[in-house]
């Protein structure tokens, strides 16, 4: 019966006593190389959906247009600018309950809407109604404690040309003057 040898003894010696190649380092530019491309991508792929995608879905959903870009030339007549005839339309007796107060209290506004525009009669006579509707369903949301705010008219003021110049397709109206405004 054979001897019980280590294995090693039985096995002749090979001649690789060549070490192994060392392993690759894992540090370098390769290793930070993932990761530079996404901080340089990421913020202009978001750039990029939010301004040709989220944007133009949402314009589009809430039914607003943008308004069209017009050249130095054909710019509209400037506030400062002595020579612009500016022309203006009065919206009397805005009639609104107060918002909270189940019909207790009620606003009376009067408004007088100017502009240096040329074709400006025209179109707040054509879009009167939807004016109207807009300016009454602005002055309806408004609480008490909204309107007694130190800067409420002013804000009110604001609200209602950005709403006027949706409706009138641009910025058409330049300053509108609460002539009355009255809780009861």
């Amino acid at each position: 019966m054979p001897e019980d040898r280590p294995a090693s003894a039985t096995t002749p010696p090979t001649d690789d006593a060549t070490p192994p190649p060392p392993a690759p380092s894992a540090g370098g530019f390769k290793a930070w190389l993932p990761l530079i491309i996404v901080v340089v991508l990421m913020p202009a792929l978001a750039y990029a959906m939010t301004t040709f995608v989220l944007l133009p879905r949402l314009q589009k959903g809430l039914g607003i247009t943008p308004a069209p870009v017009v050249g130095k030339e054909a710019a509209p007549a400037k506030k400062d600018d002595p020579n612009a005839k500016r022309e203006s339309i009065v919206m009397n007796k805005l009639l609104v309950n107060v918002a909270g107060t189940m019909g207790a209290r009620y606003l009376l506004v009067s408004l007088s809407v100017s502009s240096s525009d040329a074709a400006f009669k025209d179109k707040m006579t054509a879009h009167d109604a939807e004016l109207r509707d807009m300016a009454q369903g602005t002055l309806a949301t408004k609480t008490l404690a909204d309107l007694e705010k130190p800067g409420a008219r002013n804000m009110i003021r604001t609200e209602l040309i950005n709403g006027f110049n949706t409706i009138l397709g641009g910025p058409v109206v330049e300053e509108i003057y609460l002539t009355e405004f009255a809780i009861q």
